[in-house]
């Protein structure tokens, strides 16, 4: 079994297209996969999350802090990650992207100071911690803000 030929259990899939409640004869007729009577079983059925008239979970729990609007979400990438590049390279976003390092750059990207560097590196991300800066600058590289 492969990746390339996986799919989903026989009879586990329907097509859109399909008519419930339309006679016994198609499988599905009759109460159309409702049961028998019942509140669910009509229309106006209550909507997700109705418990009968107790008070809902999502209204007995306290809210709880606040999302700041203006955050933002910087990915962290170590130093040692930049070993992956050739001496004298200009490493920008785009090239971490495409080497696999980054993934989704979200918000911008920051260079940790974890690791060892050992490579001459013109890096061109959008933030740098101070260690960071000064293992690429000790190699004789340029830690450019963009």
């Amino acid at each position: 079994m492969e990746l390339s030929n996986l799919r989903p259990a026989e009879g586990s899939k329907h097509s859109d297209a399909f008519r419930k409640g339309r006679g016994h004869g198609s499988g599905n007729g009759k109460t159309a996969g409702k049961g028998h009577k019942g509140q669910k079983a009509r229309s106006g059925a209550p909507r997700p999350g109705f418990e009968g008239g107790q008070m809902p979970l999502y209204r007995r729990l306290p809210k709880r802090g606040f999302t700041n609007r203006n955050s933002k979400v910087i990915v962290g990438i170590n130093v040692s990650a930049l070993e992956k590049f050739d001496n004298d390279a200009v490493v920008t976003v785009e090239s971490l992207i495409e080497s696999g390092i980054v993934k989704n750059p979200r918000d911008g990207v920051k260079i940790l100071g974890n690791g060892e560097l050992t490579k001459k590196l013109t890096v061109k991300v959008n933030a740098f911690s101070e260690g960071a800066k000064a293992k690429i600058e000790a190699v004789g590289g340029k830690a450019e803000v963009i």
